[in-house]
């Protein structure tokens, strides 16, 4: 048996020199007052300025109250993650501002007696003591269990796994796609079932958490034995703000068991930020100096809160969140960034028809250096499926029956040319087994991705799974209002059901599959879940058949 042992800190020169991607044209228009501020990089300080330590036994509550997470599986390395916080609703999380050393370990079992691999690392207050391990040498396509430990105290037990070794065979690959968890909303009973479902990793494809002030109830969860701090009851703006919002997500039970037993893939959308933003343009109006200054601090958040790797650590209001993972030869994922390089929406964003300033040959959902390098990476790939992990609709999704159709100027039918070009590029690079994952719009679609969405005739070049929300829209309907306008306005739209739930996915040799998982309730607890549908797609012949 070989163990990898490791002693794991924080070093500012490494960090900074993460730093590297600082947008130019950001930085030429903001003042040099908010450039300081929007770009600092609040690193861990060395040497007299450093956090003093604190000897770990006088931590005197439970401290892992957030639960554990990991993600972002290689083949001999995954992320994983904790905070220290015995308080999880204070703004410090009960914590001295003062460094703190967290020992972690993996197993083979579950009873840890056969270990694989253990360190220490430092939790520091600069990161709001979060953990974030990256885990080495481990062996490729196997379960591992993990921990952590500090003081006396030890935290629940994660199941995690590793990718396929790169150039191997790769058996079928189940996956759970997921979005939109808004806590007012109700309870995330999803999450429960999910943690419970046999997939081996999930995709959070955005809307993490809502910025929107929360209620002393809870919203419709309706607390009657408790209350709901004030400090949660005003919208999201500062450091603190979204510090303290990822705290009360994460004291959710059925979101830490979900955590716990799966190995997760995030992206943001959204509103982790603020609703509907794109790049540095506000959906209120807010000058784009001070949205920046949000945007760094929701960022920040977002990654202290997330078993993110250190390519990913924000740099001010810049973070790179888009990046490649591959599962043996099986699958290729691409996961976008939709929200943080797009132009603005077109005709003040909502829903209109398209016309000059949507269609637009210059506009961009992505940003050109990363349609870039989505295209590179296709004409590269040698995966057996191409996935594309992101946040908004992407196939066309016409909104009324008129012969010119009202569209989302918020989702990809807003850049049309941006459409075009991927899919062009699909074309070209020959990819024959596209996927694309989307989230956002609170319910389940499956669509077929055409060559050209209005000829119902033209060739088949993807599917689209869209996964509904865990609970944002309150407990929906399996047959909205829309229905069969929807239905018949776009006939590439094969499946659309307006429950709560997940969609889980299995990659095949010769087809994938996608079930849609659905629970009637959200607004109560207890909810069971059933699949609503289930469709396959076959190598070769894409477009989806319901089984």
């Amino acid at each position: 048996m070989t163990i990898t042992t490791a002693r794991s800190r924080w070093h500012a020169p490494e960090l900074r020199a993460a730093a590297r991607h600082i947008g130019r044209r950001r930085m030429l228009s903001l003042t040099a007052a908010t450039v300081a501020l929007a770009f600092a990089i609040d690193l861990p300080t060395v040497g007299a300025a450093a956090a003093t330590p604190l000897d770990a036994a006088r931590i005197a509550e439970f401290p892992f109250t957030l639960g554990v997470a990991s993600g972002d599986p290689l083949p001999n390395s995954v992320v994983l993650w904790t905070r220290l916080a015995p308080a999880p609703y204070q703004p410090d999380g009960g914590m001295p501002a003062q460094r703190v050393d967290v020992d972690w370990e993996m197993a083979k079992d579950e009873a840890f007696s056969a270990l694989a691999a253990k360190g220490t690392t430092t939790a520091h207050p600069e990161f709001h003591h979060t953990v974030h391990v990256e885990a080495q040498g481990l062996e490729p396509g196997r379960v591992y269990y993990y921990r952590f430990r500090t003081g006396s105290w030890i935290s629940e037990t994660g199941r995690t796994r590793t990718a396929p070794a790169a150039d191997s065979a790769a058996p079928a690959l189940s996956f759970a796609a997921v979005s939109c968890q808004a806590y007012e909303d109700g309870h995330f009973t999803a999450h429960r079932h999910l943690a419970q479902d046999d997939v081996d990793l999930v995709f959070h494809l955005g809307d993490y958490i809502y910025e929107y002030a929360i209620d002393a109830a809870g919203g419709a969860r309706k607390y009657t034995d408790h209350a709901l701090s004030s400090a949660f009851g005003h919208e999201t703006m500062t450091l603190e703000d979204y510090r303290l919002r990822y705290a009360l997500y994460k004291t959710d039970p059925d979101l830490r068991a979900v955590h716990a037993a799966h190995p997760f893939v995030v992206t943001f959308d959204d509103h982790e930020t603020a609703n509907n933003y794109a790049d540095a343009v506000s959906d209120n109006g807010m000058p784009p100096d001070q949205f920046l200054l949000r945007r760094a601090a929701a960022y920040r958040a977002y990654w202290e809160n997330q078993p993110l790797r250190m390519p990913q650590l924000p740099v001010g209001s810049d973070m790179q969140l888009y990046r490649r993972l591959h599962w043996g030869l099986r699958a290729q994922f691409d996961i976008l960034d939709t929200r943080q390089y797009r132009s603005d929406q077109a005709y003040g964003d909502g829903r209109h028809i398209p016309g000059p300033e949507s269609d637009d040959p210059s506009r961009t959902i992505t940003g050109q250096a990363q349609e870039k390098w989505l295209l590179d990476g296709w004409r590269n790939s040698k995966a057996l499926w191409n996935v594309v992990p992101q946040q908004v609709c992407f196939s066309q999704r016409r909104m009324d029956l008129n012969a010119v159709a009202q569209v989302s100027m918020d989702a990809w039918d807003g850049y049309p040319a941006s459409r075009r070009r991927i899919l062009d590029g699909a074309k070209a690079a020959g990819i024959e087994n596209l996927m694309v994952l989307s989230g956002d719009v609170h319910v389940g679609y499956a669509f077929d991705i055409k060559d050209d969405f209005d000829d119902p005739d033209s060739r088949t070049l993807g599917t689209e799974i869209v996964a509904t929300s865990i609970v944002s829209g309150q407990d929906g309907t399996k047959t909205p209002a829309n229905w069969n306008t929807y239905m018949t306005a776009n006939p590439h739209l094969k499946f659309y059901d307006g429950r709560r739930g997940y969609a889980k996915i299995t990659l095949g040799e010769t087809q994938a599959r996608a079930d849609f998982k659905t629970v009637p309730y959200v607004t109560r607890q207890g909810a069971p879940v059933e699949t609503a549908a289930s469709f396959v797609t076959e190598i070769g012949e894409q477009g989806l058949k319901p089984t």
